[in-house]
């Protein structure tokens, strides 16, 4: 049996909407609204990974390319990438 992950006691503020918004889906899926929090946060975080993972693939094949079509296609991607369309 794996040893329990330790926990740190967080307190946050949610705006009304949001926490609203949480104990619905929490309710939904038959979860406590701590539980949800915590499905949204571990998701967040791993969706923020991949952007940046994805983020850094396409400049480094940026920097690698040579056909200067690529180039531009890949640095209009990058530049929607940081600063949207």
């Amino acid at each position: 049996m794996a040893a329990k992950e330790k926990t740190v006691r967080q307190s946050v503020t949610l705006p009304a909407k949001v926490a609203t918004q949480v104990r619905s889906m929490a309710k939904r899926r038959r979860l406590s609204a701590n539980r949800m929090l915590i499905e949204l946060v571990e998701e967040g975080l791993e969706a923020k990974q991949q952007k940046e993972k994805a983020f850094f693939e396409l400049a480094e094949r940026f920097r690698s390319a040579a056909d200067p079509n690529e180039v531009e296609r890949l640095g209009e991607e990058l530049g929607h990438m940081v600063f949207g369309k």
